[in-house]
């Protein structure tokens, strides 16, 4: 087998994913990821169809449902806090809760995927690429702290703004389609002492502006969700978490509920995550030696439900097209993405309508609150639910 060296950026849920697969199938493997480890908080995340699928097939599946939110339901409350919609059928963050969906915080999975890779994957921590040259022997990477090494093959998996490829495929300008909302995502006491359930509070006037406060870890603490759409483009530097954090508190001053407690328990938060709702389009995913994985090479959004699904099932892909065709990267790379492009289509094409709907939903003045707060929840549900079953992990 040829191109047996490959070198992953990014160490979330697709980079460790692939790096689990490649691994098994003889490959030398290293990851590379900026933060100091596998990076702490972050939205709950789902997984779902193909991705329990491959969850399964990685030996997880036990490990991943036992770490699940459990969530019972959610509540969506007015400015004053009352009441006014409860589902024991769905929460807005994890849809329905009889499927065999789970839904499970970002940071434990990735945990949960980076432990089940094993010793045999090197991971450089607190690391990034900063120069990639590649030719037909091979590519040539200088990393920020100055080390220099030589790898067969190349895998972007760091992410909506992801260096590699602004350093491969141009600037991020090109590809990146924001949908028009933001959202920030801290960890925060349990101070509502919710019990596995969900409060939502949406402000009137259209637009997806307000908050949302789940339980998490057996109720030892809350993951705090807050949303706004800004009136233009948002500039803002992605690595900057102190602007961040006065961007998201000027744009929510002055809310209802519990939103001036919630910005004030954001500013010392020990992790917070924020972004645009954005994403990635690109004719193709790979260029050369290097191809592109997970939300850095199709992010569907957190609108969409299905990044990480996505992203367990493309690492899972790519390998296996590595693996088939014998570490031959042009037809390995050709196939990963003929194997998916109209799954993540389908994907991308889900938040978008999920979008539409929703906003049209908040716009009808003439609907009575609870009805406003129960089509919010259930939004795109059925289209939604024929995209998760359309596509079926094959075997390599």
């Amino acid at each position: 087998m040829k191109n047996t060296r490959v070198l992953v950026s990014g160490a979330g849920i697709a980079g460790p994913s692939l790096a689990y697969w490649l691994d098994r199938y003889g490959f030398e493997v290293a990851v590379v990821e900026r933060a100091a480890g596998i990076r702490p908080g972050g939205q709950a995340v789902d997984v779902r169809g193909p991705g329990l699928e491959v969850a399964e097939r990685m030996g997880v599946l036990a490990e991943v449902r036992a770490k699940g939110t459990g969530m019972r339901g959610m509540s969506v409350v007015d400015g004053d806090g009352v009441e006014v919609y409860r589902s024991q059928e769905r929460t807005v963050s994890g849809g329905e809760l009889d499927s065999a969906d789970v839904e499970i915080l970002r940071d434990d999975l990735a945990k949960i995927i980076a432990a089940a890779g094993g010793d045999g994957i090197e991971y450089l921590f607190d690391d990034s690429i900063a120069v990639l040259e590649q030719d037909e022997d091979g590519v040539r990477v200088v990393f920020e702290s100055g080390l220099r090494r030589s790898f067969d093959l190349v895998v972007g998996a760091d992410g909506l703004h992801s260096r590699t490829r602004r350093l491969v495929f141009g600037p991020s300008e090109v590809s990146i389609r924001h949908l028009g909302t933001c959202m920030a995502v801290c960890t925060v006491p349990n101070f509502l002492g919710l019990d596995h359930w969900q409060v939502m509070h949406q402000m009137p006037g259209g637009g997806l502006r307000g908050a949302m406060v789940m339980s998490a870890r057996d109720n030892t603490e809350a993951r705090a969700y807050l949303m706004f759409d800004p009136a233009g483009t948002v500039d803002y530097d992605h690595r900057d978490v102190r602007a961040q954090k006065e961007l998201v508190a000027r744009e929510l001053a002055g809310d209802g509920w519990e939103m001036p407690r919630l910005l004030e328990l954001m500013r010392s938060a020990p992790d917070f995550h924020f972004d645009s709702a954005a994403q990635v389009h690109l004719d193709s995913w790979s260029k050369g030696r290097v191809v592109l994985l997970g939300d850095a090479g199709y992010c569907g959004s957190p609108l969409s439900g299905q990044g990480t699904t996505m992203a367990m099932v493309g690492g899972y892909v790519l390998a296996g097209e590595l693996k088939a065709a014998d570490g031959d990267h042009v037809t390995a790379f050709t196939a990963y993405e003929k194997e998916l492009r109209d799954y993540v289509h389908a994907n991308q094409q889900v938040a978008i309508t999920n979008m539409r709907q929703r906003r049209a939903q908040i716009a009808q003045e003439t609907a009575g609150a609870a009805e406003a707060a129960e089509a919010l929840a259930e939004a795109g549900a059925e289209e939604f639910t024929q995209v998760v079953a359309s596509y079926s992990v094959k075997d390599y």
